[in-house]
């Protein structure tokens, strides 16, 4: 693992084998103590952690140096201030006792009323066990940065893929196995319909960060909820609510917040924040992203492939290197988002399902026994081979059987949830310029029905796929939230989570350009070269504007009274109805 970006998603309180699990709260130094030593901790005691660190890595003793570091870190837990506590561990040398000193932090930030997760133990521990080079260490080689799955975005912008083995492997290879959240047993319990409190959850998240604490983990999950049935707004308590199936959750082996008993990836807090700032007064509206070849690229194959047409069928020592050359003329595409940050969490799984939908159409990534690729299609019909180069077109878009309100629109079902993937055929010009058609050949249309009608089980095979539906659901809310006026009529500015509001989600490497999606068969004695484009669109008011979708139903306001909120204690921002 050598100068490569090492890309996994945030991992929340991992225990691992090998680091002590012992608090690192109570040390003595032996011996005499100097006047370095009486430094410190004179600066302990008068709450001076800035200094006392400075003079604690005066201190030439490494032993030393370090005991006196974890008694800054305990100071700091005991102050509260979990964020330099943290910062203030990266300078512990020792990884065993930088391990114990991170375990202790997590511990007591649970005690203090939750935990953020925390991914720097291992990313200390894969510094200093992998050979490198590493750039936070030797100035060049790899980095690290917390993000999950099946592709990589190195600092440059590349995106690619990476294998489910060279995922998972190294974290069992560092004896890292999944863990569960360490929850209370009420959030950890299963419920058909847990109801989250929008509001709520914005003022205790803007009363945390105006305290200098940090936001909780089962804040960041949306207290496990995995899907959205209904919106419900209770104008007397000034509440917008979100309701859902939701579990207590546990890190995959990838590091991914997933369901205990149903493996799907639980909202997150981050994607329902960037698409509320999406979905509103000054926002887009809209968002998606697409993966592009280039002209020069797409008119440098196309010239390949009428000339090896011309040659014949190619000898079978000579189809991997042909199959090489394809990528190579073709050379990277680029990729595009819109309506939302770049470096967004959104950005990362909308680009991540649209790269691996397309790997899957040409026959690059199994999908199951019930979506077969387009090569796969094409060898039942190969009459349809057209022996030239065919330029396709997939994207993905959100698909709904309805949305239902009551009456008086103050409470919301969401029927039917999915996402839909859509085809076209291109022309390509001898300029390498792609003209839309506006139409689908059949074998191209039987791939995007196939990966539609069969999208649940993808999601359940590739959690990628769930995620991307869980995306779509947070935006529809949003949408809801800005197009029904729900903020307004409770006089809610979104507070922290408004556009330039205080709660800043985390950033990711911005994707900007892949290898080429491109491969290739033989039918009928000629080579058929596919090569893809697409990409996601979210264009959510379309939904709410939709009057086939949205239909009236007069029983859901039964179902927003039956799941009302009790007298709930201060803080409290999530319930389970059901």
């Amino acid at each position: 693992m050598t100068n490569a970006t090492f890309s996994m998603q945030l991992l929340s309180q991992r225990r691992l084998p090998g680091l002590l699990a012992a608090a690192a709260c109570c040390v003595v130094l032996c011996g005499q103590v100097s006047a370095d030593d009486a430094a410190v901790r004179a600066h302990l005691a008068a709450g001076e952690f800035g200094p006392a660190m400075e003079a604690a890595n005066q201190i030439e003793d490494a032993d030393v140096r370090n005991q006196l570091i974890q008694q800054v870190v305990t100071a700091q837990l005991r102050a509260g201030d979990f964020d330099a506590a943290r910062v203030a561990s990266r300078q512990i040398a020792e990884v065993e006792d930088r391990g114990a000193a991170r375990t202790q932090i997590a511990q007591e930030e649970a005690l203090a009323g939750g935990f953020g997760a925390d991914f720097e133990p291992l990313m200390d521990l894969i510094l200093n066990q992998t050979s490198g080079p590493w750039f936070d260490l030797d100035g060049v080689g790899g980095t690290m940065e917390e993000f999950e799955s099946g592709v990589r975005v190195d600092p440059h912008g590349l995106l690619f893929r990476v294998s489910e083995k060279d995922l998972s492997g190294e974290l069992a290879a560092l004896g890292l196995r999944a863990r569960e959240a360490d929850l209370n047993e009420d959030m950890a319990r299963p419920s058909m319909l847990r109801m989250v409190s929008l509001t709520r959850l914005e003022r205790e998240v803007a009363r945390r960060l105006e305290a200098g604490e940090t936001v909780t983990e089962s804040m960041k999950q949306l207290a496990g909820l995995s899907q959205i049935q209904y919106v419900f707004v209770y104008p007397d308590e000034g509440e917008i609510v979100i309701a859902g199936p939701a579990e207590g959750w546990r890190y995959n082996d990838y590091g991914m917040p997933v369901g205990r008993e149903s493996g799907r990836p639980t909202l997150q807090l981050d994607d329902l924040v960037t698409v509320m700032r999406t979905f509103s007064p000054n926002g887009e509206r809209i968002f998606g992203c697409s993966i592009d070849p280039r002209p020069e690229g797409l008119k440098a194959i196309r010239e390949f492939a009428e000339a090896s047409q011309k040659q014949g069928p190619l000898s079978p020592n000579k189809v991997r290197r042909w199959a090489q050359q394809l990528g190579e003329e073709l050379g990277r595409q680029d990729v595009t988002v819109y309506g939302v940050p770049g470096d967004s969490r959104v950005a990362r799984v909308i680009v991540e399902a649209d790269y691996r939908m397309k790997l899957i159409g040409i026959g690059k990534m199994d999908a199951g026994p019930h979506v077969g690729s387009y090569f796969d299609l094409l060898a039942r019909n190969p009459e349809l081979a057209s022996g030239s180069l065919d330029a396709l077109r997939w994207w993905l878009t959100m698909q709904y059987g309805s949305v239902l309100h009551s009456e008086d629109r103050n409470a919301f079902e969401i029927r039917g949830s999915s996402v839909k993937c859509q085809s076209e055929n291109q022309f390509l010009t001898d300029q390498g310029e792609r003209v839309n058609t506006g139409k689908s050949e059949p074998v191209n249309q039987q791939f995007a029905a196939a990966f539609s009608e069969h999208y649940a089980d993808l999601a359940e095979r590739d959690p990628i796929f769930a995620d991307l539906q869980g995306v779509f659901d947070l935006a529809l809310v949003a949408a809801m939230i800005q197009h029904d006026g729900l903020d307004q009529r409770l006089d809610w500015d979104r507070g922290v989570f408004a556009v330039n509001g205080a709660y800043l989600p985390a950033s990711y490497a911005v994707p900007r350009e892949t290898e080429s999606v491109v491969n290739h068969r033989v039918f009928n004695g000629k080579d058929i070269v596919v090569q893809v484009a697409g990409g996601v669109r979210a264009d959510l008011m379309s939904v709410l504007t939709n009057p086939e979708l949205r239909q009236q139903s007069p029983r859901l306001a039964n179902v927003a009274e039956d799941s009302k909120p009790a007298q709930l204690p201060e803080g409290r921002w999530w319930w389970d109805a059901r």
